[in-house]
């Protein structure tokens, strides 16, 4: 006597053959995006691989490529640039000597800060501005031989 229910058994229909899946899996496997996968294409997109070279070493299309890793090809070097300095921080909390050293020097590599200035038109006469603030106070300040200059291209202008 055998039990319907036994796993060694397949299931059967009424002509006896085996019940297959609905779903036939032929084709290629669809691509699988894993943390993995994604530091490794950061990691060659920040060394200037081409998208064909890193495509190759990942094992898919480069069309494949750019669908699921676009943030990573883009901003390889960031993403790199950002774990690194989290690895380091979270050293330096440690009290890692030499990361401290490290960390202090990277941050005296990058641009000062922006001085702070007070509001107020007074307090800004002779301090850097802004590009665009920078225009239009040189817009309402013409420079003295502005109007020689129009003068000179309307004259030419009758001379033809």
């Amino acid at each position: 006597m055998s039990d319907e229910n036994s796993p060694g058994l397949e299931e059967r229909d009424l002509f006896g053959n085996p019940i297959l899946p609905l779903r036939d899996r032929r084709g290629r496997p669809s691509f699988a995006k894993t943390p993995e996968n994604q530091d490794f294409v950061a990691v060659r997109a920040a060394a200037n691989w081409s998208h064909k070279a890193i495509a190759e070493a990942i094992g898919c299309d480069e069309k494949t490529l750019r669908k699921h890793f676009s943030r990573e090809l883009h901003g390889g070097a960031l993403i790199l640039e950002g774990l690194c300095l989290d690895v380091l921080m979270r050293k330096v909390r440690e009290g890692h000597t030499p990361s401290i050293r490290a960390l202090q020097d990277r941050l005296d590599r990058t641009a000062p800060p922006a001085p702070q200035t007070p509001k107020g038109d007074e307090a800004n006469e002779g301090t850097p501005r802004g590009k665009k603030e920078q225009r239009l106070a040189d817009a309402a300040k013409p420079a003295a031989g502005y109007g020689e200059l129009y003068d000179r291209i309307r004259g030419k202008g009758r001379a033809q």
